[in-house]
């Protein structure tokens, strides 16, 4: 242990997407801030894929013109896998937009350390001990151990967060009884597959950019114990016994598979420490709200706690955080939890399916339903700070 342990207004556990645009956002206001990450290096999966037309807009507004320069547009969506063309709507960014994670995780840390974020890779936090005035933050390194003291902890780090468990934040949760097994495979070639519901199970596949997605789901089978990614045979053998089709030529670039267990911190905040993104709000990947829903709440909590470490803060301005984004992600979840039940259920979903399809011809309910994809359907106050556009 250091004898004078370090200081920081700010302490980030996690340097996800989300740990990262927090970062962004509090040294355009002169926050300084130390993320803390476990991981040695940014991932290189594509993982979450898609950012929605109020993320979009957020990101232009502080300058990420570059990565959005990059993103593939998407006119359609789906609710539960019904697809349907997106309504109009009145913004440049109308739509979705396709970005691999990880040039969304790069371009947001180039930010962070180029406006002088400190980002310690390799770095795990393993002790949270919250007192009157600051929080003692105990971080595992390659040297050993550092106590950093901070004014605020925010856990980014997660649907595990550390940072949830270790502060005692109370939980709301559904348990797993699903499974999805998913994959990036390059030198297939196999048709694309838009949400199926086959006799044996449901299959997405999707190619772009000679990557091909896989995501299966054998009807009738339970969760499985893991402790790492599945093996690329299970992947080809559920693949196989849904669709009939064999990929076991292809080359695995990335193996995950995922439940559909979901949840949410019944409070935001304890005190000083505080939650955003996974951390706070968990559920399968389902309509690409997850990350979202998490660089929104970066968002919104980046100017009302640089507010509150600055002490220009109106009383119980950083408990609205709380207040804006509980809702929102509790909806989100409602919805997440109807598509999959449209999606996995039994044969018992087909009358309900029958007649979402028919209402989702409607222009209204097109319309509501792509107000909500796109995240427009709740705008809340922000501040963009004018220092350190990219």
């Amino acid at each position: 242990m250091n004898p004078s342990p370090a200081a920081a207004p700010v302490v980030i556990a996690g340097a996800g997407p989300v740990g990262l645009l927090l970062a962004c956002e509090l040294r355009r206001a002169r926050v300084p801030v130390v993320v803390v990450e476990r991981l040695a290096a940014p991932m290189t999966e594509s993982r979450a894929g898609q950012l929605s037309t109020r993320t979009a807009e957020l990101l232009h507004e502080r300058g990420f013109d570059a990565l959005l320069a990059r993103a593939a547009h998407e006119p359609r969506t789906h609710f539960g896998g019904l697809g349907f063309a997106l309504s109009a709507v009145d913004s440049p960014y109308r739509g979705h937009w396709k970005v691999p994670q990880y040039r969304t995780e790069a371009a947001l840390g180039a930010c962070a350390l180029e406006l002088g974020a400190t980002v310690l890779r390799a770095h795990e936090l393993t002790e949270v001990t919250e007192r009157p005035d600051h929080v003692d933050c105990g971080i595992q390194g390659p040297d050993g151990r550092v106590l950093i003291r901070a004014q605020y902890l925010v856990g980014c780090d997660g649907a595990d967060s550390t940072v949830r468990r270790l502060a005692g934040f109370p939980v709301t949760a559904t348990a797993a009884t699903k499974e999805l097994l998913r994959a990036d495979l390059t030198g297939l070639r196999i048709r694309d597959r838009r949400f199926e519901r086959l006799a044996g199970g449901f299959a997405v596949a999707a190619t772009r950019d000679g990557v091909t997605r896989v995501m299966v789901h054998v009807f009738g089978t339970g969760v499985t114990e893991r402790s790492g990614p599945p093996a690329f045979g299970e992947v080809v053998r559920a693949w196989e016994r849904v669709t009939g089709e064999d990929v076991s030529g292809a080359t695995p670039l990335w193996l995950d598979a995922f439940d559909n267990a979901r949840g949410q911190a019944d409070s935001y905040r304890r005190g000083r420490i505080l939650l955003a993104g996974d951390a706070a709000h968990w559920h399968p990947p389902v309509g690409g709200q997850a990350l979202n829903t998490g660089l929104q709440d970066a968002v919104d909590l980046g100017w009302k706690l640089a507010e509150t470490a600055h002490g220009r803060a109106a009383p119980g301005l950083l408990d609205t955080y709380h207040d804006t984004r509980h809702p929102v992600a509790a909806r989100v979840l409602d919805h997440v939890a109807a598509q999959e039940q449209l999606m996995l259920g039994g044969p018992e979903a087909e009358p309900l399916r029958a007649v979402l399809s028919e209402l989702i011809g409607l222009d209204r309910v097109r319309a509501h339903l792509t107000a909500m994809a796109s995240n427009l359907d709740h705008r809340f106050d922000q501040r963009i700070p004018t220092e350190g556009r990219t």
